[in-house]
């Protein structure tokens, strides 16, 4: 697998939720817009990636990488979010982790079964 395919399935998860998420509440799903809703996301994505590779001496596809991934997306995501005055009500919260655990933590776990 390409170094760069691991990043980009990981931004291709959070960019799937921004855009279920917005058709979800009928809001616009134009690119602008799943980008904004996604942005806080990807910034808490980027930051896993970096925390993970100075963290672990583990490859970017084990589930290890993916936890902290997760974990630096759902907690820096809704962060910002929260600075931004956007919604984190306790639900969103769950599915959002629940969502971004099933799909970064998902395709690791199913390549290695693959394999």
């Amino acid at each position: 697998m390409s170094r760069l395919v691991a990043p980009l399935l990981d931004l291709l998860a959070v960019l799937v939720f921004a855009l279920v998420g917005r058709r979800s509440h009928a809001s616009g799903i134009t690119l602008g817009g799943v980008l904004e809703t996604a942005a806080p996301f990807l910034c808490g994505t980027a930051a896993g990636w970096l925390l993970a590779s100075l963290a672990l001496d583990a490859s970017p596809r084990s589930w290890q990488f993916g936890a902290i991934v997760v974990a630096a997306t759902v907690v820096i995501g809704m962060l910002l979010r929260r600075l931004a005055a956007a919604g984190t009500a306790p639900s969103f919260v769950v599915v959002a982790t629940l969502f971004l655990t099933a799909t970064i933590i998902g395709w690791r776990l199913l390549t290695r079964w693959l394999a």
